[in-house]
């Protein structure tokens, strides 16, 4: 195996067995950093130490990331009063912590004749939330739904969580799963001791 010292150092390639016995002089352990290299690569480790610091370099980054939630609000076109002040309330809650909405105009029946009362009750709730919201995405007819998405208005509502933003043009980052990606497909180093055989 090929194996890198404690300070960083080129060892070479030496057996296992004086691998081990080198980190034990150093009160240290083997670390397996490539398995997939040929030969295997470790390194001379305090693997605690090591566990300790890639911990608090995940929780940094992961603090550093939003998360941006579409909520699903389903209206009706003649949803009432009363009804359009609670959901109104639940959209501009949903904003403030830096989500998107994507508000849902259900027909039944023979609603589905009229698509301008879906329109009319979109550009409604649209209005009234104008203040903290901007439209994100037009009204587009999904089967017996209208669909829309609105997203927090730019420089009125922060995400909750984001540092330093401003340098994403105003626009709140995607939540695009690919968050914390890009290991090179390297798995967790086991210490080496473990694996030995």
């Amino acid at each position: 195996m090929r194996v890198i010292g404690a300070d960083g150092s080129q060892i070479g390639i030496i057996p296992t067995h004086e691998a081990l016995r080198l980190a034990e002089e150093q009160g240290l352990e083997l670390v397996e950093v490539n398995p997939r290299a040929a030969p295997p690569v470790c390194k001379i480790m305090d693997f605690g130490k090591f566990k300790y610091e890639t911990s608090k370099k995940e929780k940094a980054s992961r603090r550093h990331q939003s998360t941006i939630v579409l909520k699903e609000i389903k209206l009706r076109p003649k949803t009432d009063e009363h009804d359009l002040d609670f959901k109104v309330k639940h959209i501009r809650g949903f904003l403030s912590e830096g989500n998107k909405c994507k508000l849902v105009i259900v027909f039944r029946g023979r609603e589905i004749v009229h698509p301008e009362t879906g329109q009319a009750m979109l550009d409604r709730v649209v209005k009234t939330v104008a203040d903290v919201a901007m439209v994100e995405q037009r009204p587009m007819m999904e089967g017996r739904r209208m669909v829309m998405i609105i997203g927090p208005r730019v420089g009125v509502i922060r995400p909750g969580g984001v540092t330093g933003g401003g340098a994403t043009g105003g626009r709140p980052p995607s939540s695009s799963s690919g968050s914390g990606g890009g290991g090179g497909g390297t798995s967790s180093p086991v210490p080496a001791a473990a694996k030995s055989g």
